[in-house]
């Protein structure tokens, strides 16, 4: 029998909402679970090859949670848009984990992800133990925020899978000189699925309306006492060397801030970084066995 790379959880949210998350691995008393959280139009599939080495692979394997938001992947859609909001994302992500019996781990969180767990991080301080913050941190620059509005606003239908991958290229190509065809095959697995025959985003088309209903002259609030809270633990900070979204200036002020924070810098990858890619497993996985270490 071929053992399932994951297994599906289901869990009702506050307001009855269905929602999903992905568990890779079996719950351990020895080591605490890693939990991610994706981007704002992705999905716990974004995760799965590093969650398969981290599950599997690592040399301290542990369990992995990926959750699906509200609105994304395999969670079901809200009817009112404007609850697909950080804080919400929060609550669900809170209400998935308490459903879970988990009181304390490890997380890794891409983009608006990294925000919920800066948040995280100031509302429930016992909770997080050591994080990875891909691609984020306290300020997330305008310029980048523009250029994913743009290419959020009308999410289009491809007519083959061929079709979608070479969008996703002509799209991030420029950003991301150092993917693969594979890599570049999993962003699609990550970002699309098929309906009636063709690529269709796999996110509520309403999300969108997040980002184009706010004013794009007026920058999102800055994290500094969110970021300050997180970094009293360990901290990995990633940035894409390419990216528009992180600066490398705020990369460096949250390593200036707290001994605590480690980063790194990806060459050839924009926003946000493949973790799985190059030796981004092996050195997230020995993060988080250092910052269980710091924690004991």
């Amino acid at each position: 029998m071929i053992e399932a790379e994951f297994q599906d959880f289901f869990y009702t949210s506050a307001d009855n909402l269905r929602l999903h998350a992905r568990i890779y691995g079996e719950a351990r008393a020895d080591v605490l679970p890693i939990i991610c959280l994706a981007g704002l139009t992705r999905n716990a599939r974004d995760f799965h090859r590093l969650a398969l080495f981290l599950s599997r692979d690592a040399a301290n394997h542990r369990q992995v949670i990926a959750f699906d938001y509200r609105g994304r992947g395999e969670s079901e859609y809200d009817t009112n848009w404007q609850n697909y909001t950080i804080g919400t994302e929060l609550a669900d992500t809170l209400a998935g984990l308490d459903q879970l019996g988990i009181r304390r781990g490890l997380f890794i969180g891409t983009s608006r992800g990294g925000l919920i767990t800066q948040v995280l991080a100031k509302i429930k301080p016992g909770l997080i133990v050591g994080a990875v913050l891909n691609d984020i941190g306290p300020v997330v620059e305008p310029q980048g925020l523009n250029i994913i509005r743009r290419y959020l606003d009308t999410p289009e239908a491809a007519p083959s899978i061929t079709d979608a991958v070479e969008h996703q290229k002509k799209v991030h190509g420029r950003a991301f000189p150092a993917l693969s065809d594979d890599d570049w095959t999993a962003m699609f697995d990550a970002v699309f699925r098929e309906e009636n025959g063709l690529a269709v985003a796999d996110f509520d088309a309403d999300l969108v309306k997040t980002l184009t209903s706010a004013d794009p002259d007026q920058p999102l609030p800055q994290l500094w006492a969110e970021f300050d809270a997180l970094a009293k633990r360990p901290v990995l900070a990633i940035r894409g060397a390419n990216s528009m979204l992180l600066s490398a200036e705020t990369l460096a002020e949250m390593a200036a801030r707290s001994k605590l924070v480690e980063t790194i810098t990806v060459p050839g990858q924009g926003h946000a970084p493949f973790l799985e890619t190059g030796e981004l497993p092996e050195r997230i996985a020995s993060f988080m066995d250092r910052a269980e270490k710091y924690a004991a």
